[in-house]
């Protein structure tokens, strides 16, 4: 294989001007240039990215970890990874299916340099084991956590849930079944405190209904639907953990012949495009204004910047289920 040194050889040239053509620098002559150009395309020359990354002491590359793949991670990886190639950069991504060893993987071509940085969209290892890995370059985050080494994104749930319920009591619902995701996350903790906030606040009992957990697909949806159709003491409004969960359920309680919002309100969260498509009422999380904060964050942390972070809240959609 040719290298730069051959090229400079038969091109008649130092290689410092070899170095030049290939990456399209000024002070070469426009007849040296073509001259050396042919030389390398004859050659079928392509440099050696890994050597070159590794002179500059970057790799131009930014890591992202996520379990899997959902509709509010994909709206953030896409956000991300747009905003990364506006600047020069690339995403290589880890999948890990909350594998602790996969996630490793991923730190450790941190601490290799073979990546820049890492966007721990969901993490698998406990933070103190991640935070070790801050010294070999930024690490940012999507989840709720309270660190001085890894920065995070997370806007505060209980912040978005209130507005929910708030806008319910406004309309006249008393009787609230809230569907939960992952328990022993922090964000879903958040949801679970400012219900029990609301019912303080309002007087309500906040047991007076079942309240489900670890749910969040379209098929549980369905599945709630029946649930309220068999139970005898009903509600009159479901708070959901995601929009295509209220999907599921709007969709199922209308094939079994059920009005919404007339038998019962759904509110849906993140505001994805099945929200808008099915008329849901939703909270607005901005995801991928929050995956632009993300890569701020890694420039200012590579850089040595200030670059100021987006200003970001949750807002209500009021559409038909409610």
């Amino acid at each position: 294989m040719a290298n730069i040194q051959e090229i400079a050889k038969l091109a008649g040239v130092s290689s410092a001007t070899v170095s030049r053509v290939i990456n399209n620098r000024d002070y070469v002559s426009e007849e040296t240039r073509k001259r050396v150009q042919a030389i390398i395309d004859k050659l079928d020359y392509v440099p050696n990215i890994n050597a070159v990354s590794l002179k500059k002491g970057a790799t131009k590359l930014i890591g992202m970890v996520i379990p899997s793949f959902t509709d509010s991670l994909n709206v953030f990886l896409k956000s991300f990874t747009m905003m990364a190639q506006e600047h020069g950069y690339n995403v290589t991504l880890f999948m890990t299916r909350i594998d602790p060893d996969k996630e490793l993987e991923a730190l450790e071509m941190l601490r290799q340099k073979q990546i820049d940085a890492l966007v721990l969209v969901i993490r698998s290892n406990d933070w103190k084991t991640i935070e070790h890995y801050t010294k070999y370059g930024p690490i940012v985050t999507w989840q709720r956590v309270e660190s001085e080494k890894i920065p995070s994104v997370f806007m505060n749930q209980y912040d978005g849930y209130t507005l929910a319920l708030e806008h319910l009591y406004a309309k006249g619902y008393r009787k609230f079944v809230n569907v939960y995701g992952n328990t022993t996350g922090l964000n879903t903790q958040s949801r679970m405190l400012a219900f029990k906030d609301f019912c303080a606040r309002y007087e309500l009992d906040p047991h007076e209904f079942r309240q489900f957990y670890g749910q969040g697909s379209r098929q549980d949806g369905e599945k709630i639907a029946h649930w309220w159709s068999e139970t005898e003491h009903k509600p009159d409004a479901f708070l959901t953990p995601n929009d295509y969960f209220a999907a599921g359920l709007l969709t199922e309680a209308r094939r079994l012949g059920y009005s919404v919002p007339e038998d019962f309100a759904i509110c849906g969260f993140d505001n994805m495009e099945v929200a808008h498509l099915l008329d849901i009422t939703t909270i607005h999380y901005p995801v991928n204004l929050q995956a632009e904060n993300a890569f701020t964050l890694i420039m200012n942390q590579l850089f040595g910047s200030n670059l100021p972070l987006l200003d970001l809240d949750f807002h209500l959609v009021e559409r038909k289920t409610t």
